[in-house]
């Protein structure tokens, strides 16, 4: 029989279709003679459980809803890409599907929420990278998990997946100032979202504790989000009136390739008169000068994380508020070398 369905299965072992939903989520209630009545005609019609059928009993969808902002769902900046395509990997481990959807980066009260919320179609939600509070506000009303990935909310105690971007932070500048490096510039955009905070702080620290001196004409905080082209726009302000700057942190590698890019429209090698070391090992391409010195993070491994933790809540039922902090790594290319 081409494509059987639970109606087809119940009809052959004459029983309800309600009963073969039992059958396929291994109900106690069910007598082993049912049961395997069941499993039989499952087997002569080569019978695949639907998700439908699965949640007759359950009441689960099996559906696991996936939020993120227009302006990081983009084919410049694969970071949160990456991170969906872990929670994927790990969905099919646990037999769930991911629903993806984009919402406004400036979502308002007014703007409608995600259809698959509205309509009851999934379980759960991961949120991945910064939201709007008022989005959070609003699917917290409807009671379901959220699990939020490379960002962590005020006002709400979540299970968050993190990376370790104070101590990023401080691998970066220390790899700057083991090469020599005492004029160290920070360049940041979207100063206010927790992970390039604590980028900052760990930029700082590792200043601080080699004794160099934080000069705030070093920094640039003025641009909102951080793209290639902000980076290339915060360098000009940068390097305007600051002619020692010999090396510059970036909060991310497309902030990072933009300082490049103005490096040398404005006659500076790099890593020769300027080093770069830019964070998050995001692959870009960069025809314009070295590979990039950068912080690696495991963006696959955060969505696995974000996925494991949405699976145990949905198997167990209870909410740990977890932080899951994952682990970066200092690579080390050619735009950066000793002063």
């Amino acid at each position: 029989m081409a494509n059987p369905t639970i109606k087809d299965v119940a009809k052959m072992a004459n029983v309800s279709i309600a009963t073969v939903s039992l059958v396929i989520h291994d109900h106690k209630r069910i007598s082993r003679v049912t049961k395997q009545k069941v499993l039989e005609a499952i087997e002569r019609l080569n019978y695949y459980p639907s998700r439908s059928a699965r949640g007759l009993v359950s009441q689960k969808t099996g559906n696991i809803g996936f939020i993120l902002t227009n302006d990081h769902f983009l084919r410049t900046e694969p970071f949160y890409t990456n991170i969906f395509i872990g929670t994927e990997f790990e969905a099919r481990e646990n037999e769930l599907y991911v629903l993806l959807t984009t919402v406004d980066s400036n979502f308002k009260d007014s703007d409608p929420l995600p259809r698959f919320i509205l309509e009851r179609n999934v379980d759960g939600i991961i949120i991945a990278g910064k939201v709007p509070s008022i989005l959070t506000e609003k699917l917290c009303d409807f009671n379901l998990p959220l699990i939020f990935v490379d960002f962590q909310p005020v006002k709400r105690n979540c299970p968050v997946v993190v990376v370790d971007n104070n101590l990023g932070g401080k691998m970066a500048t220390n790899h700057l100032i083991e090469y020599g490096h005492k004029n160290i510039g920070f360049v940041g955009g979207d100063i206010d979202h927790p992970s390039i905070s604590e980028r900052y702080k760990g930029y700082t620290a590792a200043m601080e504790q080699a004794k160099l001196t934080l000069n705030k004409n070093f920094i640039d905080f003025v641009e909102d989000y951080p793209a290639r082209t902000n980076g290339f726009q915060a360098a000009s302000r940068l390097f305007k009136n600051n002619k020692d700057i010999t090396a510059v942190f970036a909060c991310n590698d497309a902030m990072a390739l933009g300082i490049i890019d103005y490096l040398k429209d404005n006659g500076k090698r790099v890593p020769e008169d300027v080093s770069v070391i830019g964070f998050d090992d995001v692959v870009s391409e960069n025809s314009n000068g070295p590979s990039l010195s950068t912080i690696r993070v495991p963006k696959m491994e955060m969505g696995v994380e974000a996925m494991k933790l949405m699976s145990s809540f949905l198997k167990e039922g209870i909410n740990h508020n977890k932080k899951v902090l994952v682990p970066v790594e200092l690579i080390i290319r050619n735009s950066t070398q000793k002063i």
